[in-house]
């Protein structure tokens, strides 16, 4: 199945657009971005993990969970739901924070919209657009391989899709 991977950066307007297509209904694909013990066998590149302290699926709730590397060390972002529209969109606020959830003064913040539109039934397609406080941040998401990890993400999810 081609995929039609897509992932650009524009600078000047402070954000990622990424694309993608999965072969999988629209239910099943939501629920894998939705559900905490799907999430955790996706959405960390491998051999890093994920772990859910925290998730309230609703606009105004909370996700905080932490990307593990394979030492065990912990690294913790918190997701604030901004607009749910149930199987179409996610619309979250995004910050590096502590396991209790305080965010780290300084570090960086990113809005993220991700829309889910059904193709033929039986595909998903999911349009994510990360928007960031600054160029420089915009930079440092490029630097630190978050093209890479996102590929390698969604790949993942194709196992998890093939395997439901």
């Amino acid at each position: 199945m081609t995929n039609n991977f897509v992932f650009e950066t524009d600078l000047a307007a402070k954000k990622i657009h990424i694309s993608r297509e999965f072969n999988a209904s629209i239910e099943k694909v939501w629920r894998a971005w939705t559900e905490p013990a799907l999430i955790e066998k996706w959405i960390a590149p491998k051999p890093w993990t994920a772990e859910t302290k925290i998730m309230d699926f609703t606009v105004g709730g909370i996700w905080l969970y932490a990307m593990v590397s394979p030492e065990g060390q912990k690294h913790w972002t918190l997701a604030e739901f901004t607009a749910i529209e149930n199987g179409s969109i996610i619309s979250s606020t995004n910050m590096f924070c502590d396991e209790g959830g305080t965010t780290v003064a300084g570090a960086p913040k990113s809005y993220t919209e991700a829309k889910f539109s059904s193709i033929d039934g039986n595909k998903t397609k999911v349009d994510v657009v990360k928007i960031f406080t600054d160029e420089a941040t915009v930079k440092m998401f490029a630097e630190m391989g978050f093209k890479e990890g996102t590929i390698m993400g969604y790949n993942q999810l194709d196992e998890l899709l093939a395997s439901e």
